[in-house]
């Protein structure tokens, strides 16, 4: 069992790793956001990226996901855990808390690569319940084993960024009923389903977003951050253990049925490209 971290705004790295060493990977999609920090946590193999490369280089708008998760798969990655900073969009979600994320509303522009297929090839997944419920269920008994206020369940509006919301729009979500926003985590959980890795994100509230009145700032946001990073590191290390080595969940066989095409007319470069997603199910 390999467990993968992506990391989001001020986690760049993890504490308590050993055996530790970077490697790059490369990808038929480009590179990756940075490279990889493997290790072992407490006997678990580790693969940790920073999503925004170290020193917060790469706009949401930028970042190569399928590169990002290819690699993870590449690394024999089997689940994913995303932290990523998010604004409030309840007043009960107050900043410094935690939100384990179950559903996702698309506000990017359509201009992100968000599935591996294509090039000859059509594939159609499930995707009614974006996160994998097992590693959710996980994360959320871990943020209460180390004393972080965090709500199970929550709708992510994932929007394009890199400005925040006009007040008109965070109404907007508000009255959708979502719980918060952020830019990434959409993408990353499409491109995962695909390639079958179990896949759920710490969301770190830090701030309540525009509409409650008072404007976001920066200052505002990094001095929450620090202590949301402190937790979701220790939420990682307390969930690792945890994990079961076998998987269950309908993510393990997310693409068994979900390919459409001929095999027979699946252009012999993108069933080469695709091996490690697809290889399973194609000859």
């Amino acid at each position: 069992m390999t467990i993968g971290v992506i990391g989001g705004s001020g986690l760049y790295e993890m504490d308590g790793m050993t055996n530790v060493r970077t490697e790059k990977i490369n990808t038929p999609f480009g590179d990756p956001s940075d490279e990889f920090i493997i290790g072992e946590l407490d006997g678990i193999e580790m693969a940790f990226l920073p999503r925004h490369a170290k020193g917060h280089r790469i706009l949401p708008s930028e970042l190569n996901f399928r590169a990002n998760i290819w690699a993870m798969k590449k690394l024999d990655v089997d689940r994913i855990i995303s932290v990523s900073a998010v604004g409030s969009l309840k007043e009960e979600i107050e900043p410094g808390h935690a939100v384990i994320i179950d559903q996702f509303i698309d506000r990017t522009r359509g201009t992100r690569d968000n599935t591996f297929f294509g090039d000859g090839i059509v594939a159609h997944v499930a995707f009614a319940d974006p996160v994998c419920s097992y590693l959710a269920d996980v994360l959320h008994d871990a943020t209460h084993e180390v004393g972080w206020t965090s709500h199970m369940g929550g709708t992510y509006v994932c929007m394009e960024g890199p400005l925040f919301s006009t007040r008109a729009e965070s109404r907007l979500y508000r009255s959708w009923g979502a719980e918060v926003i952020g830019m990434t985590n959409l993408q990353e959980a499409k491109l995962a389903r695909e390639a079958e890795i179990c896949y759920a994100t710490i969301a770190l509230a830090t701030d309540y977003d525009c509409w409650h009145e008072e404007d976001v700032t920066i200052d505002q946001i990094l001095k929450i951050m620090a202590s949301n990073v402190s937790n979701s590191k220790a939420v990682i290390k307390a969930a690792v253990p945890k994990i079961a080595m076998e998987r269950t969940c309908a993510c393990e066989s997310a693409l068994e049925h979900g390919i459409i095409t001929n095999q027979a007319v699946i252009p012999d470069e993108t069933k080469k490209k695709l091996d490690i997603i697809i290889g399973r199910y194609v000859n």
